[in-house]
């Protein structure tokens, strides 16, 4: 399979900043499109039909948030779009690709729709709970191994996640507010540019000096009406 890459970091990814390196985010400025839109929708469409149970889950009570979810993203697109064509029944991408609205599969639509993965995390008890994810693209961990898992259990078993770092990961999650999203990014070497890399979480991430540098910009922002938390990743690989 040919590698999709893209050719160059957004600037403000260029320099690394201590964990978690969090930021305030322009609305506006929430998802991308780049140079690889089309090659990394076309790979999307790929494991949305041959792979979805591995890139898709939604768990038991999920259905308000992940409906508000699509809608929001609806929304977004329409106010901030730059090349998306939107209607009743469809949306036309910008790289010309037009995608049925299918409400009663709205993670799917969404996989169809924009280049960011997209994971929902919802309050339950005293953590914040991954129940709801398209994930195409994974960095080195599995959706069936965290999907219902709380925030803790997700980074199981990162070295730099321990229990301070999990405290203020958590008030960051509580502390979100509408309208006012952040982000923050990574940076990871890797030997492989494939962009869909499961690992079991017992496997250790690739850290040498190696071929290609893999950097997520993740964003979080709240949904108003549900209060869920969205967790989006935009995945860049690029040639060393």
């Amino acid at each position: 399979m040919t590698a999709i890459l893209q050719q160059s970091l957004p600037r403000e990814m260029a320099e690394r900043r201590p964990l978690p390196g969090i930021a305030p985010l322009d609305p506006a400025t929430w998802l991308r499109v780049d140079e690889a839109f089309a090659a990394q929708m076309a790979e999307r469409a790929r494991l949305l039909a041959g792979q979805r149970d591995d890139v898709i889950a939604v768990t038991e009570g999920a259905g308000p948030a992940v409906d508000e979810l699509l809608q929001f993203v609806l929304d977004w697109l329409a106010a901030h779009g730059d090349g998306y064509d939107i209607s009743e029944k469809e949306v036309r991408r910008p790289d010309g690709v037009t995608v049925p609205l299918d409400r009663a599969d709205p993670m799917g639509t969404l996989g169809h729709l924009v280049q960011e993965d997209l994971c929902l995390m919802e309050k339950r008890g005293e953590e914040h709970v991954l129940t709801a994810a398209v994930l195409c693209f994974p960095a080195s961990w599995r959706l069936a191994e965290k999907i219902g898992r709380p925030l803790t259990a997700i980074h199981v078993p990162v070295p730099e996640y321990d229990a301070g770092l999990a405290r203020r990961v958590q008030r960051l999650f509580d502390g979100v507010q509408p309208g006012r999203p952040l982000w923050r990014f990574n940076a990871l070497n890797y030997v492989d540019p494939v962009l869909h890399q499961p690992r079991s979480r017992v496997q250790p991430s690739e850290t040498a000096d190696l071929p290609y540098l893999r950097s997520e910009r993740q964003c979080v922002l709240r949904l108003p009406r549900t209060r869920a938390c969205v967790f989006s990743i935009h995945t860049y690989v690029l040639a060393r």
